[in-house]
């Protein structure tokens, strides 16, 4: 069985997958946080009450109830927790219910604020992770 057949068949009941600068790293069942926010501002110019837009805030995106069997992952966040957090572009790929490709969002110059692990499997050599947390700079639909 090939690497990649046998990824394919554990991870086939996730539907997040995370790339991290165009390499997939895991899979996740829950994800949120891929949104931004931007609060208006309220001013008065002469007789003209108006508004401008204020400063934009990017939500923490959250995997959750995943599983990786890539170090890479777990290294990324251990640089970080060591005060080395490497920043770097990724990827949030929705799959729908056929595994097929529905949705993508990129995110620029992240890094894993927070790793919440969970029981490994030893059949398979597959990290469970509860939660991965990760902040960024930006967020764009592909």
């Amino acid at each position: 069985m090939t690497d990649q057949v046998r990824k394919a068949s554990i991870y086939s009941d996730y539907r997040f997958r995370v790339e991290i600068d165009g390499i997939e790293r895991g899979a996740f069942r829950e994800c949120s946080g891929l949104d931004t926010t931007q609060d208006p501002i309220e001013y008065r110019g002469g007789a003209d009450p108006g508004r401008t837009s204020g400063l934009g805030r990017r939500a923490t995106i959250v995997l959750k109830m995943g599983i990786s069997d890539d170090a890479e992952l777990w290294e990324w966040r251990r640089a970080a927790s060591d005060g080395r957090a490497v920043r770097k572009n990724g990827t949030i790929i929705m799959l729908n219910e056929a595994g097929d490709e529905a949705m993508r969002w990129r995110f620029t110059a992240g890094w894993p604020a927070q790793w919440i692990g969970a029981s490994p499997d030893v059949r398979t050599g597959v990290a469970a992770i509860e939660m991965l947390k990760i902040v960024h700079e930006g967020l764009s639909k592909a």
